[in-house]
């Protein structure tokens, strides 16, 4: 105990040097300052004008302070109150000042999961990219937080993780929401606001239904392309444009919707796909094969001068100035109620059908790859920055050529003519 006992010069030893009248003189003075009241109680001044009692011992053989308050906000009888309280404890072995830290941190890491959750979001923002993020904000803010939101961070159990993985049902969305709350957990973590993550050891798989079976990617068969082209203008001249300009190009139905005509160069038979507009938010050029440019001439007849190759069919539309995804999918489940001998295919199975019939014609597979926009990984993206743009104009060439003979009845044949040697990636 010894070693603990609060320690001072005997001429401190008695409190009771300092009067009010004395603190007010010294506080006109506006000088810094430190008057002691004596067994340690001081008062100080600081060359800014802040006014504070401190506390000065010693514990463990070191000289320690504790600030016990500012004044007036502290009166001086107040002040001797509190440090003849802490001498006490020092008396007792505990390092106050150590204890008003340690209860600062704690007041300052009771913060609930909505103000950790919202901390975090602050923070990755800038590190997520942006459709992650929204998906993520989304599963925070209408999943989480209306059920934990309220809760103290140190006070979530795994009880409660699994309650709402529960809630959610559905085990997609609750391994998203999962790693959601993980992520949040791991911030607090770092924080310091969170002891434990509870999401440790929870699968959403062992809460929830087991998901049902992925969909495969469906490719339609040569036999199915000449069944299902010539009967796309039943569903609309539009329409049946756009899914020819779908299936030879090879790109995602949002790309076709949001393009605009300054994106189509006719001269050089391109069309530039913008940032904004690509999946993986770089944008990339297609080269365009000749019968794919007629189609975007027929298209721009059609336009009514919108800047929009496929805009809105609703007169007075101004929300959505261009058509939906929505209309393409449509028009396909409409074309495939009508038809007879072809499988139920949706806009992104006409991706999956490109894909495998330029395997099929031959197509090396970067080319075909570069083709889709897929990014290759790896060393290749690294390193490859050739954009291919010839190899790919022959490729695209050549499966247009391949569409048009299902399209028109034609016997499709592998014959020098309609083989393009591409050299090696």
């Amino acid at each position: 105990m010894c070693s603990y006992v609060c320690s001072y010069r005997l001429k401190d030893k008695v409190m009771g040097k300092l009067t009010d009248i004395q603190i007010k003189s010294l506080i006109r003075a506006a000088a810094p300052v430190a008057k002691s009241d004596g067994d340690g109680l001081t008062f100080t001044l600081s060359k800014n004008g802040t006014t504070a009692w401190v506390l000065r011992y010693r514990h463990g053989g070191r000289q320690k302070e504790l600030t016990i308050g500012r004044y007036p906000d502290i009166t001086l009888a107040k002040a001797r109150e509190l440090a003849t309280e802490a001498r006490a404890n020092i008396q007792q072995g505990e390092d106050v000042a150590r204890t008003k830290k340690l209860v600062a941190r704690e007041l300052a890491a009771a913060k609930t999961l909505r103000e950790l959750a919202n901390d975090y979001l602050a923070k990755a923002k800038s590190v997520l990219a942006a459709s992650t993020f929204k998906q993520r904000k989304h599963h925070i803010d209408d999943v989480i937080l209306p059920k934990l939101g309220s809760l103290l961070v140190r006070e979530v159990t795994t009880s409660d993780v699994v309650y709402l993985l529960e809630s959610v049902g559905k085990v997609h969305v609750a391994s998203l929401v999962l790693i959601a709350l993980s992520r949040i957990f791991k911030h607090g973590i770092a924080k310091h606001v969170a002891l434990t993550n509870p999401c440790l050891g929870i699968t959403a798989t062992a809460i929830c239904d087991a998901p049902k079976p992925t969909r495969l990617r469906l490719k339609l068969t040569q036999d199915e392309m000449r069944i299902m082209l010539p009967a796309l203008p039943s569903i609309g001249i539009e329409n049946a444009v756009a899914i020819k300009i779908l299936l030879t190009t090879c790109v995602r139905v949002n790309e076709l919707v949001k393009a605009k005509w300054t994106d189509i160069d006719f001269m050089k038979a391109e069309w530039t796909i913008p940032d904004a507009n690509s999946k993986t938010r770089k944008g990339f050029t297609i080269p365009l094969p000749p019968a794919v440019v007629s189609w975007f001439k027929e298209l721009k007849e059609y336009a009514c001068g919108s800047e929009y190759v496929l805009p809105t069919r609703r007169a007075g539309e101004s929300k959505h100035p261009h058509i939906l995804t929505l209309t393409i999918n449509v028009a396909l489940n409409k074309l495939c109620n009508k038809l007879e001998g072809v499988r139920r295919f949706t806009p992104h199975d006409l991706r999956s059908t490109a894909r495998s019939h330029l395997t099929e014609l031959g197509i090396n597979l970067i080319v075909a790859e570069r083709c889709l926009n897929h990014s290759l990984g790896g060393l290749v993206s690294i390193y490859d920055q050739h954009d291919y743009m010839t190899e790919r104009r022959a490729a695209l060439e050549l499966w247009t050529e391949f569409i048009l003979a299902c399209e028109s009845g034609r016997v499709w044949q592998k014959t020098a003519d309609n083989v393009i040697q591409l050299r090696s990636a």
